[in-house]
């Protein structure tokens, strides 16, 4: 089978990383094709692949098999209205990288009938090491369920939901996950140099140890509790800190914020369908 012809709508730092993750896995650059209204953001992509780029979007879905729909939430509805008389006959399969516009929006504004599978990919995605959900409408059928997750998989790992609204869960964990990550790594290396250590060498131990902490979670056979057990002796130091953590609700915390975020993504969501 001939790989299909994609057409980016956007041309940001996420399509980017898409399209020179597709690329590196060997997907012909002759058949990608990318749109953005501002010319720097499609001469930086220039310098990452080399596939023919427009300003127009209508030029760029002529004839496609897939458009991966890489703008702004806010635009999105002008965006694909649009685009929408491209379609009156031609059903490209949709690929929204989008946060919180549900699918029921994006076949509204195309005008109807649409395969569409929405996409809930993570910052993480730009160095090839992403964590990305996907949902498929009823129409999607299983040629175009493998090639979003050939597409999406090209930066990471692609998983499927069966419900639309576990994107908002997934929000929670991944979508909006580096940023609790990278608030442990600010607070970790903000305790170290109080503790003595240098700024640099703060640093690297911190980013070095998060980084073997999840090589180990993800190369285990265990679950994360029983590879904190394991270092957490009786006694020792670690289980110090440990007990600290525990005393502070440290599980509850992160329980309360994750489903603040959750529940802000599908109050968002309404906005976005209002327009």
């Amino acid at each position: 089978m001939s790989p299909p012809f994609i057409a980016f709508i956007g041309a940001g730092n996420m399509a980017s990383s898409i399209i020179g993750g597709l690329i590196a896995k060997g997907f012909p650059a002759d058949n990608i094709r990318a749109s953005d209204p501002f010319p720097q953001s499609l001469v930086e992509l220039e310098k990452v692949a080399a596939v023919e780029t427009f300003q127009d979007n209508l030029q760029a879905v002529v004839g496609v098999d897939i458009i991966v729909l890489a703008v702004k939430p806010q635009v999105m509805k002008s965006v694909l209205e649009n685009l929408a008389t491209a379609f009156e006959t031609a059903k490209p399969l949709i690929i929204s990288i989008a946060a919180g516009i549900e699918t029921r929006s994006l076949d509204k504004w195309l005008g109807g009938g649409f395969p569409i599978i929405r996409c809930m990919p993570n910052t993480p995605a730009l160095v090839q090491t992403g964590a990305t959900a996907l949902y498929a409408n009823a129409i999607v059928n299983p040629a175009q369920r493998e090639y979003a997750n050939d597409i999406l998989g090209a930066v990471g790992i692609a998983l499927w939901v069966d419900e639309e609204a576990s994107l908002d869960a997934v929000t929670a964990v991944s979508g909006s996950g580096p940023a609790y990550f990278f608030m442990v790594m600010e607070a970790m290396q903000a305790a170290g140099e109080k503790l003595g250590l240098s700024v640099d060498v703060s640093k690297q131990l911190t980013l070095q140890t998060a980084l073997g902490a999840a090589k180990m979670a993800m190369e285990s056979d265990v679950d994360a509790a029983e590879l904190r057990r394991r270092v957490s002796s009786p006694g020792g130091t670690t289980v110090e800190a440990i007990n600290v953590f525990e005393q502070a609700e440290l599980t509850e915390i992160f329980s309360t914020a994750m489903t603040a975020c959750r529940d802000r993504s599908e109050e968002l969501a309404k906005v976005l369908d209002a327009g």
